[in-house]
């Protein structure tokens, strides 16, 4: 069984390697596959690269991002210019309903509002600001409509969960209720319960889901 040291080396690894890190202030400590990260990087989307490249690995079963954000741009922009570069960031996205949006800024933390239809516009809406120059967190409050009837829901996901190839649909069983849809069973590592999970979000009318799957071999 891989110790606690052998999983943060793999960690501070697999961080290393990844081209949209910079791994040099980034600590990495490890407790019961729960992976903690601590010290700072540039940017909001370095922080969650370095998240997304640490729930890969095999091993993980949860990470705790306490990553801080330290730009290292000499002119930092304030929140009125920050907010304006969200607006056009939104409005230039063509998977984002923007007129269905609603945005404030607060010492570099964007807040994002409004209701769309599908968990796809929801995720397209955060990354159109997650690389913008300045920002340093967003806080997702956008909701979804729901839609769909849950029996065409439930179907939708089995089926879109029988087709991943990342995913062993037989040890996960879906519940859906009034747009809410609850995983249970067991997956192999964070990354297929990651997965599993956006497929649940994928189908049109979720408005929420419970992920309550266990990771383990």
């Amino acid at each position: 069984m891989e110790s606690g040291k052998q999983l943060q080396r793999r960690v501070l690894d697999e961080l290393d390697w990844e081209p949209s890190v910079d791994a040099a202030h980034v600590g990495v400590a490890v407790t019961d596959g729960v992976v903690t990260l601590t010290g700072s990087v540039r940017t909001y989307a370095e922080k969650i690269s370095a998240e997304q490249a640490t729930k890969r690995l095999v091993g993980v079963k949860a990470v705790a991002n306490d990553l801080e954000v330290r730009p290292i741009f000499p002119a930092q922009p304030n929140d009125t210019e920050i907010a304006q570069a969200v607006l056009r960031a939104l409005e230039w996205d063509v998977a984002v309903p923007h007129e269905l949006i609603k945005t404030r800024v607060a010492a570099g933390v964007v807040t994002l509002e409004g209701q769309v239809e599908s968990w796809y516009q929801r995720q397209a809406t955060e990354k159109a600001v997650r690389s913008l120059r300045g920002v340093t967190g967003i806080v997702n409050h956008i909701s979804i409509r729901p839609v769909a009837k849950a029996a065409d829901v439930k179907s939708r996901i089995e089926s879109a969960l029988r087709r991943s190839a990342e995913i062993d649909a037989r040890q996960i069983h879906v519940d859906t209720s009034d747009g809410r849809v609850t995983l249970r069973g067991r997956v192999r590592s964070w990354a297929e319960r990651q997965e599993a999970e956006s497929a649940a979000w994928a189908a049109p009318g979720v408005t929420k889901v419970d992920d309550e799957l266990t990771v383990g071999i």
